[in-house]
């Protein structure tokens, strides 16, 4: 049964989905069918990055959804990011065509600077010193969210954004902003073990929506060691799972929904795609919502340390 996801609605009015189906992590030979098969069921709001490196197989799923009308570009709500290689002014528009080139569209509906640590510019997207460090661009990301609002003046996005972004960085970000950024795809995660209160307060209060990625904890990421905490099975999770008959990711999927925040699940299994979406028939009680909140541990589990000594590395302060 399709499900239809309600909407937020951003600081310049443009209305986006609070659901949509994140890519990071799903391999190309198997993206193309799960974003087929979230459209299929409901879905609207795709969650791209250049990075991922399975832009063109999602822009084949969305073509076919198109071409079977299924569903209507207007009606579809496609996100990607720009990368760090890309911060120059110069190469800004440069990576929205490559990104708009890989998912056969003329446009996107948001387009996030993905990080603040700009990289040396060229055709590595992980440039690297004969000792395998990064190496890094002096680029400020000033200079190119200045580039991000041109985009929109050539509408060829209709909205921009940051992800993992700071509070000073948002306040830099703000102090020379025409056009301001509508979210903030949070310090790469939020969950009940980061739960961002602060982050979030702060902000709402500057009128940017957050949008929570790796909301599950993430438990596939490449740097897993078996002594971290696996936020699914956490008990209290799973008591709250069989309260209300639903999976521990539907619960987790519902706790940041009630919190007014976008969340973006990744799966490529069916069963699971169809399962994170049927969040909309019960809310969790005041009481259950606070005892998620009280799990925060300040685990973070997409740290990317190998950038901490970046001038524009996001987690040297609290939030």
């Amino acid at each position: 049964m399709e499900q239809k996801i309600p909407l937020v609605i951003f600081n310049n009015q443009q209305k986006y989905p609070i659901l949509g189906l994140g890519t990071w992590k799903s391999p190309p030979n198997k993206v193309k069918e799960a974003v087929k098969e979230a459209i299929r069921v409901g879905y609207r709001h795709i969650d791209c990055a250049l990075v991922y490196g399975n832009e063109k197989e999602v822009g084949i799923a969305i073509k076919q959804m198109i071409d079977e009308r299924v569903v209507k570009r207007k009606d579809l709500f496609i996100t990607s990011k720009l990368w760090n290689t890309f911060h120059q002014k110069n190469l800004v528009p440069v990576a929205l065509q490559k990104s708009l080139s890989n998912l056969g569209l003329s446009y996107l509906d948001l387009y996030l600077i993905h990080w603040p640590t700009a990289y040396q510019e060229g055709d590595n997207l992980f440039p690297k010193d004969a000792n395998g460090k990064i190496l890094y661009s002096e680029t400020s990301y000033i200079e190119t969210w200045k580039e991000m609002e041109n985009l929109v003046k050539k509408n060829l996005v209709r909205s921009i954004g940051v992800s993992n972004f700071n509070s000073k960085q948002i306040e830099d970000i703000f102090a020379v902003a025409e056009i301001k950024p509508v979210t903030n795809q949070v310090l790469v995660e939020c969950h009940p073990y980061l739960n961002q209160n602060k982050l979030k307060e702060f902000c709402e209060k500057k009128g940017i929506i957050l949008t929570a990625y790796s909301p599950l904890g993430s438990p596939d990421r490449p740097w897993a060691t078996k002594d971290d905490p696996v936020l699914l099975e956490d008990p209290k999770v799973k008591e709250l799972a069989e309260k209300y008959k639903k999976s521990p990711a539907q619960i987790l999927i519902k706790f940041q929904i009630q919190r007014g925040i976008i969340v973006i699940p990744k799966s490529v299994t069916a069963s699971r795609i169809k399962s994170n979406v049927d969040v909309f028939d019960f809310t969790l009680s005041e009481e259950d919502l606070k005892i998620l909140g009280s799990f925060n541990k300040v685990e973070r589990y997409c740290h990317l340390k190998w950038d901490k000594n970046h001038k524009d590395y996001p987690f040297n302060i609290e939030f």
